[in-house]
């Protein structure tokens, strides 16, 4: 696998920035949906195809208001690093101290503290206004030396932000508390005996879970401009930690596991004492070339029992299966379901060329079965998203929604799924143009900018 494969088919960038109003829907858009999808991706400037690395291209934007019903506009955005903004002849946007590197806001968008926010994990987030122009990096009050990780954790109860960030130079973790109001509360150091690549983590009501696996940095990679500078090192080991949420980096209590690679758990929940946590797991990242994914990476549950000093791991679907989310109003509490997309590897989701079958899997942890929907020839998935059909709703009575490209369009449409009654769409919105395949997004009310 070469970088080129990330530069092609819909991993390839678009040119322009568009605006689009009234678009065409096929269905019905939920009529009590009242806000924006907006979701993050690299969309390279200009790209060597022998050295370009997907996750390192420049960050671009695209979000779909929906209001009453009716998709009232389309709009993609680059997000205006320091290099976005010289390329594209315009004055940088104020930075605020932090972060080892500016960053392209191309892993995730979130909403918090009413706003709107764009990061790459190791940078300080990019500020955003709802129609998705740039406003300024925020460091939360800081101080917040390597940034933060692209994927916080939000306590439903207290409405504060959990999240990481890790450094280079004296290996460590840092966990970080971001309060309601948007201001950092406390950051806990973890020592670590190499520099590892942590992508995201996992909270309970009690506890984080923190995973120090064998993608380690290396210096000369870095020195030979590498834009991803990690190798794969199975020899250093494999671990999962648990941190209770008031503890010290001593507190941590650290349990071997098999080498792998996770970036994206689904969630976690207490047991008594232990942890159970749903993630999806790679045997491996970053060898060959960088190539930053395996083939076929399965969801799993693990059960870490701190006591014991073991993990217990149980495969939950072996298919080929990324991109877990579920409904975030029980993070860090038992849940039930949980939503992925399933494809043999997550390169099939650009590689146009070899028509690779994409589906939209539920998940039922309690019962222990799945279903999919397969949306189609020529029809490629990305990241869903949970959206609950009121406060009250139940676990799954909701929205998926997420963008899909249609090959026989050249285009692609902000899908909105049934979360209960699992099947078909119940609307497509059509998009003037593609989006290329991305990382991370997040439905966002108009009531989280309040």
């Amino acid at each position: 696998m070469t970088a080129a494969t990330y530069l092609d088919g819909n991993f390839a960038p678009v040119a322009t920035e568009l605006t689009a109003t009234d678009l065409e829907v096929t269905g019905a858009v939920p009529p009590d949906l009242a806000g924006r999808y907006i979701r993050t991706g690299p969309n390279p400037f200009a790209a060597d195809a022998d050295t370009y690395h997907w996750f390192a291209g420049d960050g671009m934007v695209h979000g779909v208001d929906l209001h009453g019903g009716k998709a009232r506009w389309y709009r993609n955005r680059w997000v205006r690093s320091p290099e976005a903004s010289a390329h594209l002849g315009e004055s940088p946007v104020p930075h605020e101290d932090g972060g080892w590197y500016a960053g392209s806001g191309n892993t995730n968008v979130f909403a918090h503290a009413g706003r709107i926010l764009a990061v790459t994990e190791g940078s300080l987030p990019y500020e955003l206004t709802g129609d998705l122009d740039t406003v300024a990096t925020r460091n939360f009050g800081g101080p917040l030396p390597a940034g933060i990780n692209a994927h916080p954790r939000f306590d439903p109860n207290t409405g504060e932000m959990h999240v990481m960030s890790y450094g280079f130079d004296n290996p460590a973790l840092r966990y970080h508390v971001i309060d309601s109001s948007g201001e950092l509360s406390s950051t806990v150091d973890i020592d670590l005996p190499a520099p590892v690549m942590l992508h995201d983590m996992g909270l309970t009501a009690s506890r984080v879970v923190l995973f120090d696996l064998p993608v380690l940095f290396d210096l000369e990679l870095a020195l030979q401009g590498v834009a991803l500078p990690f190798r794969w090192r199975p020899d250093n080991g494999a671990r999962v930690g648990l941190l209770p949420r008031a503890g010290t980096g001593s507190d941590v209590v650290w349990m071997d596991v098999e080498p792998c690679f996770v970036y994206h758990p689904l969630n976690a929940f207490d047991d008594g004492d232990r942890v159970v946590i749903d993630l999806v797991v790679h045997d491996h990242a970053f060898t060959e070339n960088g190539e930053p994914v395996s083939d076929r990476p399965r969801l799993e549950r693990w059960t870490i029992d701190p006591r014991a000093r073991k993990v217990l791991t149980e495969t939950i679907d072996d298919r080929g299966t990324e991109f877990p989310r579920g409904d975030e109003r029980l993070t860090g509490r038992r849940h039930r379901y949980g939503y992925t997309i399933g494809a043999a590897s997550v390169r099939d989701l650009g590689a146009l060329d070899d028509h690779p079958q994409t589906a939209v899997r539920k998940h039922d942890l309690l019962g222990g079965t799945t279903v999919e929907v397969d949306l189609g020839s020529g029809r490629i998935a990305s990241e869903m998203v949970f959206v609950p059909a009121g406060s009250a709703a139940g676990e799954d009575d909701g929205w998926l929604m997420g963008y899909v490209y249609d090959a026989a369009r050249d285009a692609s449409d902000l899908v909105i799924m049934d979360a209960h009654d699992f099947g078909h769409p119940v609307a497509s919105v059509h998009l003037p143009a593609r989006v290329p395949q991305g990382f991370h997004g997040n439905w966002i009310p108009d009531s989280a900018l309040v």
